[in-house]
C-alpha cells in the first residue's frame, strides 16, 4: 500500500509529460520546418545573387567575343581595301601609314610577294619600332605559318601568338594576320594582343574587371583592367575565340563584394513566406475541389464513352505491345460470338482466327507488333465465329498512344462486310443479266446496220446488172467496145458483191466488239476504192467531184472496209444535201491533208479527211441531234449513217466533226493516225 502511494504521483507525472509532448510535437515540428524554410530561402537568395552576377559576366564575355570577331573582320576588309584600284608601292605605303594611325592594335603592315618576300612595310607611329627588317624575311616562321594556312583555306588566317622582346627587358605578345590578295601575294599585319584588347573592346568592360587573353590550356598571355580588391569575391567567365589558324581564350575576372548572410529584405521575405504558406493552403483547398470536380467529369466522360462504345455496330479491339487483347467492345463480342472474358483471358491461340489461316495471321501480327505501319485504307480478313462459321471483315488499325506520347499498343476497328459482299454478288448477277440484254439489243442493232450498210453495194450491183442487160439487149451484134463495157460492168458487179460480204463480216465483228485486223493503207487507195460508187451517184445527181491530196502523204493504219464506208456515207450525204433544183453548180470536194497536231517528237501524226458540199447546210437544231441514232431529216433515211461513222472513227482513235462552209454548205472532217 505505501508503495502504491509512492508510484501513483510518478505515473501521473508521466501521463502529464506525455500529453504535453503530444500537444507541442506538431508545433515544434512546424517551427523546425519554418526555420529550415527561412534558412533555405536566405541561402537561395544569396545563391541567386551570385548566379545573377555570374550571368551578367557571362553575357559581357559573349558580347566581348562578338565585338572582337567583328573588329577583326573589319580589319581584314580594311586591309583588302588598301590594295583597291591596283595601288603601287608608294600608294600602298601612304595608305598603310594612314591605317596604322587609325588602328593602334597594329604594330606593322607588310606587303609580300607570293614567295613571302617583303615588297613594302610600314611600322606603327605610336610606339618605338619593334621589328627589324632582317627579322621579317621570307623565313620568318610565324608569318610563314599564317600565310601557309591562308593559302590552304583561301581566306585570311592567323598565326599562334609569339613573344617579341623589346628594350629594358620588356616585350609584346604578337599575333600575325596573313590576308591573300588578288593577283598573288599577301598582306601581313602584326597585332599587339594587349592593344587589341584595348582598342577592340568597349572601355567600360575593363572597369572593375580584368580582361585577358589566355591559351587553351589556361596560360595567360596579356591582361588589362583593374586589379582585384581585398575582400572581394572572384567571378570568372571565359570563352573560346576560334580564329583560322589559332584558338585563343578570352577570360574576364570580375570583382564583387561577397553577399551578406542576411539580406536587407529579410523581414519582408519572412512576411511574404508566411503569406505564401497561407496562400498555399487556400490553393490546396481549391485544388482539391478542382480535383473532385475533374474526377466527376472524368467519370461522366467514361460513362459517356462506354455508352458510345456499347451503341456502335463497329467492333473495337485494343492490344498491348505483346499482342494480348486488353479491351473489346460489345459489338466485337457479338460479331465473333465470344465474351469479353474469353477473349481477354485466353492463353491459347486467338479463338476467332480460322484454323487454316492462323499461321498467316500470326505472321501478320508479328509484323504489326514489330512497328510496321498498317494501310490507312484498311485491309480485309476472314474471322471465325464461335459456331465455326466464317465471315469477312474490314480492319482498320492505328497506334494506341498514351497521355505521355508513348505507344502502348494497337487499336483496331472491325466492320462486318458479309452483307456488302452479298449485295456485290447480287449486283454482279444483275450486271450479267444486263449484259445479256445488251447483247440481245445488239442483235437488233446488227440487223439495222446490215440493212443500212448493204444498201449501197447492193444498189451498185443492181445498177451494174441493169447496165449489162441493156448492153446485151441492144439491137445488133455487140461491138468490141461494148464487150469491154459489159466485162467492166460484170467486174464491178463482182467487186460490189465481194464488198457486200466484207461489209457483213466487218459489221459482224463490230457488233461482237472483236479486235479487227487493221492494215497500213494509203489515203489514195481509200478514196479510189469508193470513188466509182461516188461518181455513179454523182452522175445521177449532176454533181462534180473534186479531189485534192497533199503531196507525200503517209499511209494510215485502219480497218479498210469500215473507213471506206465512212467516206462513202459522208460523200453520199453531201451529194444528197445538194439535191435541190435551185442549185446550178453542185460540187463535192474530197480532200486529204496533214492535220496540225501538238508539237514534240512523241506527238502522234494524223491525216485529216474532209468532205465538203455546197448544199443547204445544217441548222443549230439539227446539229444538236446530228449523231443521234435513228435521227434523220430525209423521209427514206434510217438515221444510222453518221452515228456509225462517228463510232468507227472514234474506235480508230480519231474524231469526227463538222462545220459550216462559207458562203454555203457543210464540211465534215475526220482524222486517222498515220502508220509512223
Amino acid at each position: 500500500m505505501p508503495v502504491a502511494r509512492v508510484l501513483r504521483p510518478a505515473f501521473a507525472r508521466l501521463r502529464f509529460l506525455r500529453s504535453v509532448w503530444r500537444r507541442w510535437f506538431l508545433w515544434v515540428l512546424l517551427a523546425i520546418l519554418v526555420l529550415a524554410l527561412l534558412v533555405t530561402v536566405v541561402w537561395l537568395a544569396g545563391r541567386h545573387e551570385v548566379e545573377q552576377t555570374q550571368t551578367v559576366l557571362d553575357r559581357d564575355t559573349a558580347d566581348a567575343v562578338s565585338d572582337l570577331r567583328d573588329g577583326l573582320q573589319r580589319n581584314v576588309q580594311t586591309l583588302r581595301a588598301s590594295l583597291a584600284g591596283g595601288a603601287d608601292r608608294e600608294q600602298w605605303e601612304t595608305r598603310a601609314a594612314g591605317l596604322l594611325r587609325d588602328h593602334r592594335e597594329w604594330l606593322r603592315l607588310e606587303w609580300r610577294d607570293p614567295a613571302l618576300r617583303p615588297l613594302a612595310a610600314v611600322d606603327s607611329p605610336y610606339r618605338r619600332r619593334v621589328f627589324s627588317d632582317n627579322e621579317r624575311g621570307p623565313d620568318q616562321m610565324d608569318v610563314e605559318l599564317a600565310c601557309s594556312t591562308a593559302r590552304k583555306l583561301g581566306a585570311p588566317a592567323y598565326s599562334p601568338s609569339h613573344y617579341v622582346a623589346a628594350l629594358q627587358g620588356s616585350g609584346l605578345e604578337v599575333l600575325e594576320l596573313c590576308v591573300p590578295v588578288e593577283g598573288g601575294g599577301y598582306l601581313v599585319a602584326a597585332y599587339s594582343l594587349r592593344d587589341t584588347l584595348t582598342e577592340l573592346l568597349a572601355p567600360m568592360l575593363s572597369r572593375g574587371q580584368e580582361v585577358a587573353f589566355t591559351e587553351a590550356d589556361g596560360t595567360r598571355l596579356v591582361a588589362i583592367g583593374a586589379p582585384r580588391r581585398i575582400g572581394t569575391r572572384v567571378f570568372t567567365s571565359q570563352q573560346l575565340i576560334d580564329l583560322p589558324g589559332v584558338t585563343l581564350m578570352l577570360r574576364i575576372d570580375g570583382w564583387r563584394a561577397v553577399p551578406d548572410l542576411f539580406p536587407n529584405m529579410l523581414t519582408a521575405l519572412v512576411t511574404a513566406i508566411s503569406i505564401a504558406l497561407v496562400s498555399v493552403l487556400v490553393l490546396l483547398a481549391r485544388d482539391t475541389r478542382r480535383r473532385l470536380r475533374a474526377e466527376r467529369d472524368l467519370a461522366d466522360a467514361l460513362a459517356f464513352r462506354k455508352a458510345m462504345e456499347d451503341s456502335v455496330i463497329t467492333g473495337l479491339r485494343a492490344r498491348d505491345l505483346q499482342g494480348r487483347i486488353t479491351y473489346v467492345n460489345p459489338a466485337f463480342c457479338e460479331m465473333v460470338g465470344f465474351s469479353a472474358e474469353e477473349l481477354m483471358h485466353s492463353d491459347v491461340e486467338v479463338p476467332y482466327w480460322p484454323t487454316e489461316l492462323a499461321h498467316e495471321y500470326q505472321r501478320r501480327q508479328a509484323v504489326r507488333l514489330a512497328g510496321a505501319t498498317p494501310p490507312r485504307e484498311g485491309f480485309e480478313s476472314v474471322f471465325m465465329r464461335k459456331d465455326g462459321s466464317r465471315f469477312p471483315v474490314l480492319i482498320f488499325e492505328a497506334p494506341l498512344i498514351n497521355a505521355q506520347g508513348s505507344q502502348t499498343g494497337w487499336m483496331s476497328a472491325f466492320i462486318d462486310i458479309s452483307e456488302q459482299r452479298r449485295i456485290e454478288e447480287l449486283s454482279r448477277a444483275s450486271q450479267e443479266r444486263l449484259q445479256a440484254s445488251a447483247r440481245l439489243a445488239t442483235v437488233g442493232e446488227m440487223a439495222s446496220l446490215l440493212s443500212h450498210e448493204l444498201t449501197q453495194p447492193l444498189a451498185a450491183i443492181a445498177s451494174y446488172a441493169s447496165g449489162s442487160l441493156n448492153l446485151l439487149s441492144a439491137d445488133g451484134a455487140p461491138q468490141a467496145g461494148e464487150h469491154q463495157e459489159v466485162a467492166m460492168a460484170v467486174r464491178r458487179i463482182a467487186e460490189q458483191a465481194d464488198r457486200a460480204g466484207q461489209v457483213i463480216r466487218s459489221v459482224h465483228d463490230f457488233v461482237r466488239r472483236r479486235d479487227r485486223t487493221r492494215e497500213s493503207v494509203t489515203p489514195q487507195a481509200l478514196v479510189d476504192a469508193v470513188l466509182p460508187l461516188v461518181r455513179l451517184q454523182a452522175r445521177k445527181l449532176g454533181v462534180r467531184v473534186e479531189l485534192a491530196f497533199e503531196d507525200h502523204l503517209p499511209a494510215v493504219v485502219c480497218d479498210r472496209t469500215l473507213v471506206e464506208q465512212v467516206l462513202l456515207n459522208l460523200a453520199r450525204n453531201g451529194m444528197q444535201a445538194m439535191d435541190m433544183p435551185e442549185l446550178s453548180e453542185r460540187v463535192l470536194r474530197l480532200r486529204v491533208v496533214r492535220a496540225s497536231g501538238s508539237p514534240g517528237p512523241d506527238a502522234r501524226r494524223w491525216l485529216e479527211f474532209s468532205v465538203a458540199d455546197v448544199g443547204c447546210g445544217i441548222s443549230d437544231e439539227v446539229a444538236s441531234r446530228l449523231f443521234t441514232p435513228f435521227f434523220t431529216t430525209r423521209p427514206d433515211g434510217m438515221g444510222l449513217g453518221l452515228s456509225l461513222c462517228r463510232t468507227v472513227v472514234e474506235q480508230h482513235g480519231g474524231v469526227l466533226m463538222h462545220e459550216p462552209q462559207r458562203p454555203r454548205g457543210t464540211i465534215f472532217r475526220f482524222t486517222l493516225a498515220t502508220a509512223s
